[in-house]
């Protein structure tokens, strides 16, 4: 049987707890029912440190409630023998931070699970040192995290295979609504005005902006090159609450707060750009895989924002955040209204990477969870068909068939082409639903 090698999961922006270890004990500042947004708001003056000091904010354990199913399956079913196990490490992180940061920090993992791996007496015995390597498993921004890496790394990358969930390679238009407003399809869904603040300074946020063609709309009356990355295409509004909140926490100057609340601004949408760029370039053969080592799952029939219409209010930009712009055309009998549909989070073509050709992609929908998966099917509709994607059975052996390269006899796998694609291509032989 072909070695099976280690697995690392990386997860979404906000699916990591969060700690604060300056009191004793630690005090758990994010988790899935307690996020104190005013304890993990990064600083005004040094965006790699926390607000509210005296403090050491680090990442703590993955969100069980997400990737609990998913790394126990992958643990127990891609094992060959019962003693012969197949380490699943998930990969918790700051997910506030930029995310060459989290590359690095990565890099330093995937070095640290090989040596692990080397010292499991069955690896050893098979020869895993001669050549280790690891799986990887991206959801949402952790796809994103993945791809810098690779790009970054290129073939010195120990990597075998890649998953990659729900990854917005071109965007989500929910991390414009939740800088503008606080509240969106991304982690907490309750709306305050301290939230808004702290999504404002959290610079892995811009990541997540959408760049993909025919995506926004703009007036007339407006420059017709306006980009999402840059500060002219945002409301004012922006930039006075990060103002305010420098005057608030920050040990900036008063003459000089608005002039530095526009500088922030700024830096972190230049910082995001330069990255989009970069993931953009990256093309498998960098690091030295082809399309049938990459599997990227796609959610799809989720009503999804698509659009964004930039308006002129009085001369200057203002986002129009319609509800008409929350669609989903998956099953219009017109093939190419069918983009125009998402996870609920990430819209379709937000999902598309430039690496891969659409023909490669495998698309999921709600109707793919069991009809035993009824705790799953319920939090969708607490956290979404986006957040709940990596708890999907079908999709854990999916994932196992990818990483052992096994057939599937059965047909417990299967997956969808995407939007009027006919030239169905996945990086594993896939019975069509």
């Amino acid at each position: 049987m072909e070695l099976v090698y280690p697995v690392i999961v990386v997860p979404g922006i906000t699916a990591t707890y969060l700690r604060d270890e300056y009191p004793l004990p630690p005090d758990y500042v994010w988790q899935v029912l307690r996020k104190n947004y005013d304890r993990v708001a990064l600083h005004p003056n040094n965006l790699r440190y926390e607000a509210r000091e005296p403090a050491r904010v680090m990442p703590g354990q993955v969100f069980g409630i997400a990737y609990e199913e998913l790394i126990e399956e992958l643990r127990y079913n891609l094992r060959s023998k019962e003693d012969k196990h197949v380490p699943v490490f998930p990969f918790g992180y700051d997910w506030r931070m930029p995310l060459v940061s989290t590359e690095a920090q990565l890099d330093e993992f995937i070095n640290e699970v090989i040596e692990r791996t080397k010292l499991l007496k069955h690896y050893h015995e098979e020869g895993y040192s001669d050549n280790p390597k690891v799986n990887l498993v991206g959801h949402s921004m952790g796809g994103l995290v993945i791809t810098g890496y690779l790009q970054k790394k290129k073939k010195k990358a120990p990597v075998h295979k890649v998953v990659t969930l729900a990854t917005p390679y071109q965007g989500s238009f929910e991390a414009v609504i939740k800088i503008t407003t606080g509240t969106a399809n991304l982690g907490d869904e309750s709306s305050s005005s301290r939230e808004r603040e702290t999504a404002r300074i959290t610079p892995a946020l811009y990541h997540l902006l959408p760049s993909f063609e025919n995506g926004i709309s703009i007036d007339p009356g407006l420059p017709q090159s306006l980009k999402l990355f840059d500060p002219e295409a945002w409301q004012s509004s922006v930039t006075d609450s990060i103002a305010e909140f420098i005057r608030l926490k920050g040990i900036t100057p008063e003459n000089e707060i608005q002039n530095g609340a526009k500088k922030i601004f700024a830096g972190m949408l230049e910082y995001a750009r330069k990255h989009r760029q970069r993931i953009d370039s990256f093309t498998l053969s960098d690091a030295g895989l082809s399309n049938k080592d990459w599997l990227a799952v796609v959610g799809v029939d989720a009503k999804t924002r698509t659009h964004l219409q930039i308006v002129a209010l009085d001369g200057k930009p203002e986002f129009k955040l319609n509800s008409d712009d929350r669609k989903n055309e998956w099953e219009n009998k017109v093939v190419s209204q069918r983009i125009f549909t998402g996870d609920g989070t990430v819209p379709y073509e937000g999902a598309i990477p430039t690496f891969l050709e659409e023909k490669n992609l495998v698309c999921v929908t709600p109707d793919d969870f069991g009809y035993w998966e009824i705790k799953d099917k319920a939090l969708t509709k607490v956290a979404g068909f986006h957040g709940i994607i990596p708890n999907m059975n079908m999709l854990h052996r999916l994932i196992v068939r990818f990483f052992k390269n096994a057939p599937d006899p059965r047909g417990n796998t299967w997956g969808r082409p995407a939007p009027g694609g006919k030239d169905w291509d996945p990086p594993l032989e896939l019975k069509k639903s």
